[in-house]
């Protein structure tokens, strides 16, 4: 029988392939950072980003109480690009501070035309929070605006916490003091222990969409009315994420969750769409 000459790793010329594939990896990774780095710095100076909103319904009554701000960056041939696809590039340069105090203007700025029981919440990057910047930019976009501290919602990441040391806790608690609502994002990845919670000023647990799309398994049924327990424990309004059917939203009813978002109840909309829907019939 004839041996096949099949490369393999111990064979040093594919060891220098395996070293030149991920070198030429890198190479790219860098030079597409460094073009996402610069399309985002001239997005902030030519009305590059646009804000979506997503709404919160309250799942007792199923009206909307408010709305999530969702930052889309403008796409010539993709349209409008998710945050997740280039704010991970923003956290790591000097952006975030420019582009998240452009968002929370916009955001109070859009709020503050909405009926006065309306809110609306965005989330918040840790390095963002621990930039010193936060308060000065919350203020004047308060100030500017006009909308009252209450109505805003600021989300910070469940994972963040695991970074979180004494200057972000007096952060989040000055953001308290200031009259603004605090959300843990993404709560139920387990990131975050109870003990940690009571000490941080949350008032709202908002259930990561993972948990909500196994709420068809027993077991999954189980661990989010354990979380959703857990929360009404400490206090605190319960949000469910990523509620896509009929079936999720009756049993996040059944589970006690106090409210929810997701396509079920609509889609991510411009400001002008929000406002018409928040408008009086």
């Amino acid at each position: 029988m004839t041996e096949l000459n099949v490369p393999t790793l111990e064979n040093p010329a594919s060891q220098q392939s395996v070293r030149e594939l991920r070198q030429r990896n890198a190479r790219r990774e860098v030079t597409e950072r460094r073009r996402m780095t610069e399309r985002l710095r001239k997005a902030l100076v030519t009305e590059g980003f646009v804000l979506h909103y997503q709404p919160i319904i309250t799942l007792s009554t199923g009206f909307a109480r408010g709305a999530e701000t969702l930052v889309r960056l403008r796409h010539s041939r993709r349209g409008f690009v998710p945050a997740q696809h280039f704010m991970p590039i923003a956290e790591r340069s000097d952006i975030i501070t420019s582009l998240a105090g452009w968002t929370l203007r916009e955001a109070c700025r859009h709020a503050a035309t909405w009926p006065a029981h309306f809110t609306t919440s965005m989330a918040l990057s840790l390095p963002h929070l621990q930039s010193g910047q936060l308060i000065r930019q919350l203020l004047e976009s308060l100030n500017q605006s006009g909308l009252a501290p209450e109505r805003l919602e600021l989300e910070i990441a469940e994972p963040a916490l695991l970074d979180s040391n004494d200057d972000t806790v007096f952060a989040l608690k000055a953001l308290q003091g200031l009259g603004v609502r605090l959300a843990l994002n993404n709560f139920g990845t387990f990131y975050a222990s109870l003990s940690a919670l009571k000490r941080l000023p949350f008032s709202t647990l908002r259930l990561d969409r993972s948990l909500v799309q196994n709420l068809d398994e027993d077991s999954g049924n189980a661990i989010v009315r354990a979380v959703i327990n857990a929360g009404h424990a400490l206090g605190q309004t319960v949000l469910a994420e990523g509620v896509e059917n009929e079936t999720q939203y009756q049993i996040l009813v059944d589970l006690g969750a106090d409210e929810g978002q997701g396509l079920y109840f609509g889609p991510p909309v411009g400001p002008d769409e929000m406002a018409a829907m928040f408008a009086p019939a």
